[in-house]
């Protein structure tokens, strides 16, 4: 009886492991990751805008009230982050280390940003950052409604 126990409680626990591994699923039944990679994606899109000095394809995926903190403290809205968009001209620029967490039609992307080269007002700049941005899904479509950065020592 003992024996039956004992494997009884070590399929139990190695289903339990095994269920762990298995990627999250979204309240649909479907694989999170659609999610993850939709969002993945459009951070994607924000960097090659950025690189391109593009504000009109950038101003695409963000809210008409998104507002941004960026990591000098200063806040801006969509018509500012679009114009100084076109303004910037930057050599590098990479992100990476992205975390996607849903809450229904509403997601946080957090991620590291490294960049080179002159921002929206002129300034140089050749930095590290981590950031955290805030998508809501409206009608079907992902946008941005908020973002904060804060810079790495």
């Amino acid at each position: 009886m003992k024996r039956l126990l004992t494997i009884g409680a070590i399929v139990l626990f190695t289903g339990g492991v095994a269920a762990a591994q298995q990627p999250a699923r979204s309240a649909g039944g479907g694989a999170a990751s659609s999610v993850t990679q939709a969002l993945t994606d459009m951070e994607n899109q924000w960097v090659k805008a950025s690189l391109a000095s593009d504000g009109d394809a950038l101003g695409r995926l963000l809210a008409e009230d998104f507002v941004t903190i960026d990591s000098d403290g200063s806040m801006h809205g969509k018509a500012d982050v679009v114009a100084r968009t076109k303004k910037a001209k930057w050599k590098t620029m990479e992100i990476g280390d992205l975390k996607v967490i849903e809450h229904g039609d509403t997601a946080i992307v957090t991620g590291s940003w490294m960049g080179n080269g002159t921002d929206g007002s002129g300034k140089a700049v050749n930095g590290k950052e981590r950031w955290a941005d805030t998508w809501v899904k409206a009608n079907g479509k992902w946008q941005c409604v908020a973002s904060a950065a804060a810079p790495v020592k």
